[in-house]
């Protein structure tokens, strides 16, 4: 892994302080240690008759490595009556006083110096900082348990804690005070049912006799405070390592410490939660223990504790790989290939020129290429054919028609919702925004400050289906930042820093918008001056304010829109760019480099970090051009990428060693079909000619798009387009009359296949490529031959049977 103390500071900087801790402690432990055993912390202190700390113990292996070896070292404690260590390195507190511990491996030993402070007279227990985390960390305050909306049997909890003072009078006052018995507090029915010794839906929770246990029963004693003290609140939290490489089949403990206001740092590993957003990569415990798998990757392991995250990022390398690193077309490709090496693993080879034909021509503009313009590309000889397509098909008509289509699902464009009117005046404006190729900055910046006619060509519906400030600001915030506020609208988000303040903060903004009725029976949008809106707790105004920032100072009060919209779109913003560079690449390349893509934040990070914060560069620096931005990623090698993968790379989801299959969208699938079989669509009460991808009407009775998944737009999340597969899918296009009429159609194209006088090979290569952009290869054309030379068929029923066939492969169903 490293081969010196310079590498390992160079690799990881978030080690560095790592590596001189381990020093320090060395020296001031007066250790026998040689140079390969390092240990976190330098020096242990525990204050609190239930305070605890994580010892960290590692071993520089001889290959360079860093190799965790926590729970595999023996410990000794000198005093054994002031602590004791667990054999996974967990040191509690027996007595007041100071000790040491005596770490002892193969490779040498150390000492670890520990005082244990406050053990006689510890400070009061407080409830928000030292009951709400037992709670949490048993799960009692999850929404599976007492923490949801209506509590578990009568006895209801904020969600992870979120009130503790809601949470402390449900305890203490609620029930008639039933739950505490404080004259005899290890007899209160809120201890019994924890431990199991009373029964209980939820099983124990809690052992008898255990730290947590002690905790509880004292805060009892003392009379069941809720007092609180300002100064211990928790500010920030810790993990240790931060980052680290580790090889498959290892163990990696973690350490967590919580920083109060006042700077003190405590171990607080026991209380804090854990969970891994990869687990197909790596895994990790109650007890923050990291188990890898066999499968190369990174994981980002969340830590949580009091509503405070930290992240510790794992590397798992594929072992013994000579990666070979292909071409770059451009600065996307150095990325993926730079994290591609590190991981060990290989991309696959580039597509052939069918697969990329039809992969790019379905990506960008939602149709297949004709046989005619297959025959031409394919048959092209130029170097630079790939681009030269790549820009046409940026120029197309239905480059627009594709892109307002997805955007009209984005912003939840409801025919029942906005009227028949509103949605075909904001599908209008939305292609003309593709179209004309305007800035995406100016496009979301005239979204947001929209006024006039809602049924006049514009966004004015997007104001009339979100129709409450609190429903635009978490929309706002999902759709353009990437940012999900809707858990903080009750409670502190609970992986991410927003909370209540934030969520009615950003939800301020929109408090002028007025919708006004007219006479006329049109809705008109305007704005007046605008209000703070109230904390559903307190019931204090909360400033509107903008993501992370000071209260906002409205330039023009009357319409607060315009103060956000300047925020949203500068150039120092740190979410609105990174957002759309996600969104954008998760279309072309079958997965965001943050999933779910509207879900940026540091508890979920970008598979690949480097790229995302250098696309955002290139949106910047191409000012917000949607079309050069596309063009980029699409001219990439990494995008060219073939869908076949390696033996080496197959097990790999998330870092782009090989093009994923794409299920192609229902209204994509539905133009297919009718292109394939030259047998169009008709859309009840639409004029001919219409393709399914040019219908703004969400609500258009149509069972293939129900069947196929196409969104009802009830929110703006992506995930309600649902592209799963299903047995009734696979029924319609096997044995639908729909699709049987298609392929039947009097002049379509297997009837006029047939009529002519093509021979046998010549039909099969025309279908092939009109249904897969390619030539068949040898073997499926003779398969194909066959249902030309069966006995009593028909020329005409075996153009349909090769059609039919083609229309229910896999290659046909996704984008490859």
């Amino acid at each position: 892994m490293f081969t010196s103390a310079q590498t390992l500071i160079r690799g990881l900087p978030s080690m560095v302080g790592c590596l001189t801790w381990v020093t320090i402690g060395i020296l001031a432990g007066q250790t026998t240690a040689r140079a390969d055993l390092k240990f976190l912390p330098e020096r242990v202190v525990l204050a609190g008759p239930e305070s605890s700390d994580q010892l960290l113990v590692w071993q520089q292996t001889s290959a360079g490595r860093s190799q965790d070896v926590t729970q595999t070292v023996q410990y000794e404690v000198l005093a054994p009556q002031v602590v004791r260590v667990s054999a996974q390195g967990m040191v509690v507190p027996l007595s007041e006083g100071t000790t040491q511990i005596l770490v002892r491996h193969a490779t040498g030993e150390a000492r670890i110096p520990v005082e244990v402070l406050e053990f006689t007279q510890p400070q009061p227990i407080a409830f928000a900082q030292d009951i709400v985390p037992i709670l949490t960390k048993a799960g009692c305050n999850a929404g599976g348990c007492h923490g949801k909306a209506e509590g578990q049997n009568g006895f209801k909890l904020s969600v992870f804690g979120s009130n503790p003072w809601a949470d402390h009078d449900s305890i203490v006052a609620e029930a008639r005070g039933r739950r505490l018995f404080l004259t005899d507090a290890s007899q209160s029915l809120f201890l019994r049912k924890a431990t199991g010794e009373l029964p209980h839906g939820g099983g124990r929770r809690v052992d008898s006799g255990d730290r947590r246990y002690r905790r509880l029963l004292r805060w009892i004693q003392e009379g069941a405070q809720l007092s609180s003290d300002p100064a211990r609140e928790i500010v920030s939290l810790q993990v240790e390592p931060a980052q680290f490489i580790i090889e498959s089949q290892s163990r990696q403990q973690l350490r967590v410490i919580a920083v109060d206001r006042q700077g003190r740092r405590m171990g607080v590993t026991a209380e804090a939660e854990f969970d891994s957003n990869a687990k197909p990569i790596a895994e990790v415990d109650r007890q923050g223990l990291i188990q890898s798998t066999s499968v190369a990757g990174e994981a980002a392991i969340l830590v949580r504790y009091l509503g405070q995250v930290a992240v510790c990022r794992v590397t798992i390398p594929r072992p013994g790989v000579q990666f070979s690193r292909p071409p770059e077309n451009n600065f996307v490709d150095k990325f993926v290939w730079d994290k591609l090496e590190r991981l060990g693993i290989p991309p696959s080879g580039l597509a052939d020129d069918s697969q990329f034909l039809r992969r790019v021509y379905l990506d960008v503009t939602g149709t297949l290429p004709t046989p005619a313009e297959a025959r031409q590309f394919l048959a092209d000889g130029a170097p630079q054919k790939r681009s030269k397509l790549i820009d046409r098909l940026l120029d197309r008509p239905e480059y627009a028609d594709y892109w307002a289509l997805l955007w009209m699902d984005l912003c939840r464009v409801d025919k029942d919702r906005v009227t028949p009117q509103g949605a075909v005046a904001m599908a209008r404006w939305l292609r003309r925004q593709f179209a004309e190729n305007r800035p995406y900055d100016t496009f979301v910046r005239d979204l947001l400050t929209v006024q006039g006619h809602a049924q006049d060509e514009g966004a004015g519906s997007f104001y009339k289906v979100l129709d409450t400030p609190e429903v635009l600001g978490r929309s706002v915030s999902q759709l353009f930042l990437g940012t999900r506020l809707e858990c903080a609208q009750c409670h502190h988000h609970p992986s991410e820093r927003w909370g209540q303040d934030d969520y009615y903060g950003f939800a301020g903004f929109f408090t002028g918008v007025v919708r006004k009725n007219l006479p006329s029976g049109r809705m008109a949008i305007t704005t007046t001056v605008g209000t703070d809106l109230k904390h559903p707790r307190t019931g204090d105004s909360v400033p509107a304010r903008a993501l992370g920032a000071p209260p906002a100072d409205f330039a023009n009060p009357v319409d607060r829109r315009q103060t956000l919209a300047d925020w949203m779109t500068a150039a120092e913003n740190p979410y609105f760019a990174p957002a759309i560079c996600n969104r954008l690449w998760a279309h072309y390349f079958g997965r965001g480099l943050v999933e779910p893509i509207d879900d940026l934040r540091a508890t979920n990070p970008a598979t690949n970090e480097a790229l995302l914060a250098a696309l955002a560069d290139h949106m910047r620096s191409v000012r917000f051009d949607l079309k050069a931005f596309t063009r980029t990623l699409l001219n990439s090698r990494a995008y060219q990428l073939s869908s076949q993968p390696r033996d080496d790379n197959a097990s790999d989801t998330q870092n782009f060693s090989h093009a994923v299959h794409k299920a192609l969208p229902a209204e994509v699938l539905l133009d297919a079909i009718c292109d394939v079989t030259q047998a169009p669509e008709k859309f009840n009460g639409w004029p001919a000619g219409y393709r399914a991808i040019q219908i703004w009407d969400n609500r258009l009775p149509l069972y293939f798009f129900q069947i196929f998944g196409r969104p009802v737009r009830a929110t703006v999340c992506e995930c309600e387009r649902s592209n799963e597969p299903s047995i009734s899918q696979a029924l319609h296009l096997m044995n639908s009359p729909e699709v049987m009429d298609k392929i039947q159609f009097r002049k379509g194209r297997a009837r006029n296949l047939a009529d002519g006088n093509l021979t046998p090979e010549a039909i099969i290569d025309e279908l092939y490529l009109a249904a897969l952009a390619r030539f068949p290869r040898d073997p499926e054309r003779a398969q194909m031959l066959q249902a030309f030379t069966r006995d009593g068929a028909s020329r005409r029923i075996a153009v349909e049977d090769v059609l039919w066939a083609l229309l229910n492969t896999k290659e046909f169903l996704y984008n490859n």
